[in-house]
């Protein structure tokens, strides 16, 4: 027994270790995504640092000049322009490369590449993912009894769904794209691989769609009469492949402004998010899965990461990219101080916002 619990926390460890693995992979190639587009634009770099807090290592480049380190904390990482966190209007820089002497467009190629690289990164995981395994599709297991449709107007056992109405199913929210709004009785057009073959058929659905939330994912089942299922991969053409990649890849970030929109107009509750421990926790527990499972959530990470960075939000890439555009438009920036302290203020509230939503997960378990 005790053997046994020392086994557990080993994998534990390991586990929690591969999650922080990956987020600290996304982290260093989004600010490579900042790293090379400054260097195509002659930007002058002071660092470019892997984690956050005490340097473990640090070798300074005798031609430019520029640092490059690993530290001790690995939730992290930057990409140190010159003058970038000046807080004055630039009186104290030296360097005519300076962030914020740069023109603003050349800034907004800068801040854009980090979360470009995310989601490029995420794309090639995908790809790499349904090359080596293929898509991943639901698959019925068991179907339950019922007297509303006929045998000929219904799923089977070991089918494995495809696309509903037009709608490819890549992930679970795709259900509730193609089943919202049909009431019981109604039909869908479904495509099915089907012993191995794909077909088209008509699906009568069993129960009234009508999805408040992301959450309720639950009524779908009902719907299309499952009762158990779960996922399988199937092999598809080379082109077709690359193809689904990229759908599936603006899938996951159409997923996730779906989620946030639903947050800001409180059709979800903040309960159904979790923060930096809740995501290591997740992570860790599906990438440990298979090789499979390791791929997806990374890419997944990777295209939330990408969007993240680019919503508005002070502090995040998105943020900084409208004050570049206000500078551009108008021939003068917003006072450096002023949007020091929104990008400050900004920070502090995300981390706030991220314990809070760890906390009330910690609360409701």
């Amino acid at each position: 027994m005790q053997l046994l619990s020392v086994s557990s926390v080993f994998h534990t460890i390991g586990t929690v270790l591969l999650a922080i693995l990956i987020l600290l992979a996304m982290i260093t190639v989004h600010e490579l995504g900042h790293y090379v587009a400054g260097k195509a634009l002659k930007f002058k770099i002071n660092e470019f640092a892997i984690g956050f807090g005490p340097k473990l290592y640090r070798r300074v480049s005798k031609k430019t000049g520029e640092a490059f380190s690993v530290r001790a904390l690995p939730l992290g990482g930057f990409c140190a322009f010159e003058g970038e966190d000046e807080d004055g209007d630039g009186e104290t820089q030296t360097s005519e490369n300076a962030f914020t002497k740069k023109a603003p467009w050349k800034r907004i190629i800068v801040l854009v590449a980090g979360p470009l690289f995310n989601y490029l990164f995420a794309l090639l995981l995908i790809m790499i993912s349904m090359f080596a395994f293929g898509q991943l599709l639901i698959k019925v297991d068991t179907m339950e009894a019922n007297e509303v449709a006929p045998a000929e107007y219904s799923l089977c056992e070991g089918d494995l769904i495809m696309e509903i109405d037009g709608t490819g199913i890549y992930l679970v929210s795709d259900f509730m794209t193609a089943l919202n709004g049909k009431n019981a009785g109604d039909t869908v057009t479904a495509k099915i691989v089907r012993g191995g073959e794909l077909i088209e058929t008509e699906i009568m659905i069993r129960a009234n769609c009508d999805f408040a939330n992301s959450a309720e994912a639950g009524k779908i089942w009902d719907a299309l009469g499952i009762s158990t299922a779960r996922t399988e991969n199937f092999r598809i053409g080379f082109f077709t492949t690359v193809g689904h990649s990229f759908v599936y890849s603006f899938k996951i970030a159409g997923s996730i402004f779906k989620v946030l929109g639903e947050l800001l107009t409180g059709r979800l509750s903040i309960n159904a998010m979790g923060g930096p421990v809740t995501t290591i926790s997740l992570t860790s527990k599906i990438a440990a899965q298979s090789l499979q499972s390791f791929f997806e959530i990374a890419a997944y990470i990777g295209v939330n990461l990408a969007v993240f960075n680019l919503l508005p939000i002070p502090a995040l890439d998105g943020s900084k990219v409208i004050f570049c555009f206000i500078e551009w438009i108008f021939k003068k920036p917003v006072p450096r101080k002023v949007e020091a302290i929104i990008h400050a203020v900004g920070f502090i509230l995300l981390l706030a916002f991220a314990v809070l939503v760890d906390v009330l997960q910690f609360v409701r378990c």
